[in-house]
């Protein structure tokens, strides 16, 4: 049903990045669109949707069987609707933020923050993997009772909103901007800045990053990409790097400590100590912006 929903969007997804290639023509300010990074995000999204429908089959089987221990039965009615839209972003808030901080995680999510443009069609790079562990977060909304078919549509209405956030030619949403996303905070999101690294979670709701201390404001240039360039536009390059690069490390590893240490701990976390994680590049940057010693 998601797919359906996504299918039919792909004529304004079509529109809307002719109108902003156009406009970006004038703004030399900006990267805007390049053929081979398109290529890429665009091929990234046909994946998405091939491979996304067999995932899906297992995962709304997995939720289909957590419903039959529902503790209610929720009719699709609007409180519900408004409710689920809410409680849905929260377990995608929490599913977003372990997909930067567990490096397994990462590796199904790295993906999407490869690109070092941002545009729309950065949207639409999404992973080819991430359907493996998603429907664990969402169990809990299963166990409440919110039909399957409810949540699909919640789920794709999320990731909808989240299409037009990826621009540079928008900005925040003025009082708004306390509870809604923003194309300003996402940018943020898809900075390797060391300030905006691993920062603004939310899908719908920033709020969830105001509460559980992950908000941070655009304040400079975003710097867009990963830490460590995939240089490649071929998207079994882009779906694979992270997971490659995880693979480099357990061979690596010379304990079992180490193989726990690269599969969950945060990306750039390491066995000798010397973490490069974004935890630490955070302290070290607002140290440095107070002119104190690093640790």
């Amino acid at each position: 049903m998601s797919e359906t929903v996504l299918l039919l969007a792909i004529p304004a997804f079509v529109l809307t990045m002719l109108i902003e290639w156009l406009l970006l023509r004038r703004r030399p300010e900006h990267k805007g669109y390049t053929l081979s990074d398109s290529f890429g995000s665009l091929s990234m999204g046909v994946g998405f949707l091939v491979l996304d429908a067999g995932w899906r089959i297992l995962g709304l089987g997995f939720l289909a069987w957590v419903w039959q221990f529902r503790a209610f039965d929720i009719e699709p009615v609007w409180w519900s609707w408004l409710l689920l839209i809410v409680l849905d972003d929260l377990c995608m808030y929490w599913a977003h933020r372990l997909g930067h901080e567990v490096r397994l995680f990462w590796c199904a999510h790295h993906n999407h923050h490869s690109s070092e443009h941002y545009n729309l069609s950065t949207a639409l790079r999404q992973s080819w993997t991430e359907h493996l562990y998603k429907p664990l977060l969402w169990a809990p909304l299963a166990l409440l009772g919110f039909p399957v078919e409810m949540m699909v549509l919640a789920m794709a209405f999320n990731l909808l909103y989240q299409y037009w956030l990826h621009t540079e030619l928008l900005g925040d949403l003025g009082p708004l901007g306390w509870l809604l996303n923003s194309p300003s905070f996402h940018r943020v999101h898809h900075g390797r800045n060391p300030q905006y690294l691993d920062r603004n979670y939310a899908g719908i709701f920033i709020l969830w990053d105001r509460i559980f201390g992950t908000f941070e404001p655009e304040r400079e240039p975003v710097d867009y990409g990963v830490t460590v360039p995939v240089e490649s536009d071929n998207p079994f390059v882009i779906a694979t790097a992270e997971f490659r690069a995880l693979g480099r490390d357990l061979r690596a590893a010379r304990s079992l400590r180490g193989v726990l240490g690269h599969l969950f701990a945060q990306p750039g976390w390491a066995e000798d100590g010397d973490h490069k994680t974004a935890r630490v590049a955070r302290a070290e940057a607002e140290a440095t912006r107070r002119g104190a010693p690093q640790a």
